[in-house]
């Protein structure tokens, strides 16, 4: 089995791992703590992606240069190097993220959130714990991408399937045996996430190649990186503003109670958020390898390849999402008034999410040449427009202006990014992409997917509706395979081969014997 294929294997089982973790337990977590507890643990969410930019594009580089150098002879010192040197940055970086946190968390607790049944107290001794998790926790970013620069996909989904079951399964133990409080659940979080960075950083240096002499800190290395860096450093500004603006001004504007009820409808799109980064940071090392060597025809057959196998990973449960949203929501939640509060803004997000999933081997494939000014004009665009008609949209209908403007944000992306995308690297190659690539699977896993709702029959038993369910995804999953031209083929070629394989070991089989065969 190819390394792509081992890696993304890796990659979704350990998402899949984390992603039902956090499914099962978030249940838990509101029965225990309550909703506006549980909306103090979206708002650690939004912390993270406030303080994302000040990653300063490190752990992109890191991944990229790992990967570069990995292809290169002779880069065994200058790799340790550039870890070291940029570990003695990120360190600082994160005790200045969780001081200011720290800091900030009596205005935060006084003047931001508006809690109806949590103290003023309660809150503020929550976000300053939180501050102490961010400590801990950052660094895990920059050691992450060194490892899938490495292409230790396999390392690094091991550790973080252990993780998340201690981090999970932890902070109900400790919710349910020792104090079902906000306090209690990030006091946990900090030994977890103590122990997680220092396994994946102890994974990384382990995992780099023998050099003469110790690692040190080279100025010359920040020179080599600082370009691309930079640029990375500006698309991650402009993301976090344009991707997370809803998150930011919604724990202002809405209760947090309400705000509860937003970043639950998150949770599922984020679980299908998850299927994401599986195959990305799989495919990233190997995009930036034929780059590297210019290997046009390589590139271009495993660019269109990783494009549909996204489209084939994230478009049948997407859409399984967004039209069953309410069912879903009642079968795991058991709850009709929550599913009834945040069923329609799960489906608006859920779509933008999937839209967002059709972009990112795009992306990646940018950052493989170097190109990082597209992203960030198109996410500069995007916060000019965006922004004020998110303020304006949800004055007049809640929460709900956060599904809308994720929507449009991310079909704007998928309408105007790709053609000027196109138009520099992998010309010739846009409408393969929006046709075979993303379009025809997208009406594969829809069409399915309506047809079940209409014909869905609303019985009160949670068993038939999770096998009705099942039975629609797979349908999508399916009708997808069967109009996607490289990854049919594939499932066609591994068919033939099993079944050969079959024939071959059966008793008095002919073929056996066949060198064609063997």
């Amino acid at each position: 089995m190819s390394s792509v294929k081992t890696n993304i294997i890796a990659n979704y089982s350990g998402s899949v791992c984390s992603g039902l973790m956090g499914l099962v337990f978030v249940p838990l977590y509101i029965k225990f703590m309550g909703i506006e507890s549980y909306g103090l643990v979206g708002f650690f969410s939004t912390i993270w992606s406030i303080f994302s930019f000040l990653d300063m594009g490190l752990g992109a580089t890191l991944n990229r240069e790992m990967a570069r150098r990995s292809a290169l002879p002779g880069q065994a010192q200058t790799t340790r190097d550039l870890l070291r040197t940029l570990e003695i940055i990120y360190w600082p970086v994160a005790v200045l993220v969780g001081a200011s946190v720290i800091g900030l968390a009596g205005p935060i607790a006084k003047y931001w959130i508006t809690s109806q049944k949590l103290s003023v107290a309660d809150v503020r001794q929550a976000v300053m714990i939180m501050g102490l998790v961010l400590v801990l926790r950052w660094p895990f970013t920059l050691y992450e991408g060194g490892l899938m620069g490495l292409q230790k996909q396999v390392t690094v989904n091991i550790l973080n399937a252990i993780s998340g079951t201690f981090r999970g399964l932890g902070a109900v133990l400790v919710l349910w045996l020792i104090s079902p409080t906000i306090q209690a659940f990030f006091c946990w979080q900090i030994i977890v996430s103590g122990f997680e960075t220092l396994a994946i950083a102890f994974c990384l240096w382990i995992s780099l190649p023998k050099a003469d002499r110790r690692s040190r800190f080279q100025q010359s290395v920040l020179r080599e990186i600082r370009q691309f860096a930079t640029g990375v450093m500006g698309i991650n500004v402009a993301a976090f503003i344009s991707n997370s603006a809803d998150k930011v001004l919604l724990s202002k504007m809405l209760t947090l109670e309400m705000y509860g009820f937003y970043m639950l409808a998150w949770t599922l799109a984020g679980a299908l958020g998850r299927l994401i980064g599986p195959a990305t940071i799989a495919v990233f090392p190997r995009i930036s390898q034929a780059v590297v060597s210019r290997n046009m025809e390589t590139l271009t057959e495993f660019y269109h390849k990783s494009c549909q196998f996204m489209s084939l990973m994230v478009l049948p449960i997407g859409c399984v999402l967004a039209v069953f949203s309410y069912e879903i929501f009642l079968i795991w939640t058991g709850n009709s008034h929550i599913a009834q509060q945040v069923h329609l803004v799960a489906t608006l997000l859920v779509l933008g999410t999937a839209c967002n999933a059709m972009m990112s081997i795009p992306y990646w494939t940018q950052l493989a040449y170097g190109w990082t000014s597209l992203a960030f004009w198109t996410n500069v665009v995007s916060i000019i427009v965006l922004v004020p008609t998110l303020v304006i949209l949800t004055h007049i209908y809640g929460m709900i202006a956060g599904g809308i403007v994720w929507a449009l944000l991310n079909q704007g992306y998928f309408i105007f990014a790709i053609p000027i995308m196109h138009g520099r690297i992998l010309k010739k190659e846009m409408w393969r992409w929006y046709l075979y690539d993303t379009g025809l699977p997208f009406v594969a896993a829809l069409a399915p997917a309506l047809i079940g709702k209409l014909l869905f029959s609303d019985a009160s038993s949670t068993t038939w509706r999770i096998a009705t369910l099942s039975f629609i995804t797979l349908v999508c999953y399916v009708s997808v395979t069967a109009v996607t031209r490289d990854i049919r083929h594939g499932v066609i070629e591994l068919i033939r081969k099993r079944f050969l394989c079959l024939i071959r070991f059966m008793p008095g089989s002919v073929i056996k014997s066949s060198p064609e065969v063997r």
